[in-house]
């Protein structure tokens, strides 16, 4: 797409990130996201000294053929076909679209922190972009489309809860959801090359390797936000797990991957308390 396919948004990153988050059509949204990480990354986009607060939390834009339904309701399939391949990457590319939306929720969202924040949470839009394009082509190469299988809508739900609150946003969505993919995408990714799939397995070693970053940018945040509020960071994470996501926890967790993502020892043993709830 030429730049002038894109919407101008005057230069001011919150316009950018609102209008990534308002594009329903995925491919497009992965496109801006790109455009307007370039651009930040080029000193284009700015925070404006004088925006107004932020609009409350809504569902991003989507593609109106997806049908988001309960986890339970989700149709099981091995990876053994070519069909249950095809479902398993739509999973893990709707995964990665919520991501792109996260980020830039978090860009618009939460305001008074250092330049770096934003940076951070910029650079994860364009990496997640990236990954649902790298699934989206492996999705079409076994048959199918993003959007044509259901999803679910537990990732975003939990953005949501935590709209009002980034201490509670950085302590459990990247922390506890999307850490979830460094505990489960290694034995995907050898299941997938027994199975002969390697070009998805090697699509996963990249994003693998770059979601660890990721976690590590929200380890970093909600540290910022408990010396800011003067809490002990490990008693309000596990505050935090008994409140909001003891049943989103299961073992076993990837420990080598969360302690490069920042988790100190004696965090991951506040992984496996609730989990064994």
């Amino acid at each position: 797409m030429s730049e002038a396919a894109f919407p101008d948004v005057g230069g001011d990153l919150l316009r950018a990130a609102q209008a990534c988050l308002a594009e329903p059509d995925p491919w497009r949204k992965a496109a801006l996201s790109r455009h307007f990480a370039a651009q930040y990354r080029d000193g284009r986009l700015k925070l404006p000294a004088d925006a107004p607060g932020p609009e409350p939390i809504r569902m991003p834009g989507r593609p109106p053929q997806l049908q988001l339904v309960h986890p339970s309701k989700l149709p099981r399939r091995g990876l053994g076909s070519v069909e249950g391949r095809a479902a398993f990457i739509h999973a893990i590319a709707h995964i990665e679209l919520n991501a792109i939306d996260l980020a830039w929720d978090a860009v618009y969202r939460f305001r008074g922190l250092p330049s770096s924040f934003c940076s951070d949470w910029v650079s994860c839009a364009d990496d997640e972009s990236r990954h649902f394009l790298l699934l989206r082509a492996r999705l079409l190469a076994h048959g199918a489309d993003y959007g044509e299988l259901p999803a679910h809508n537990g990732l975003w739900d939990m953005c949501e809860k935590t709209a009002h609150d980034g201490l509670a946003r950085m302590a459990l969505v990247p922390r506890v959801l999307e850490a979830r993919g460094l505990d489960v995408t290694p034995g995907m990714i050898d299941r997938l090359r027994a199975l002969g799939d390697g070009e998805t397995a090697d699509v996963l070693e990249i994003i693998l390797r770059e979601e660890v970053a990721h976690v590590a940018a929200g380890t970093r945040w909600y540290h910022w936000y408990c010396r800011q509020a003067g809490v002990e960071p490990r008693t309000r994470f596990r505050e935090l797990l008994h409140q909001y996501a003891g049943g989103y926890l299961h073992g076993p967790f990837n420990d080598e991957a969360r302690l490069l993502a920042g988790f100190a020892e004696d965090e991951l043993l506040l992984l496996v308390e609730p989990a064994r709830n």
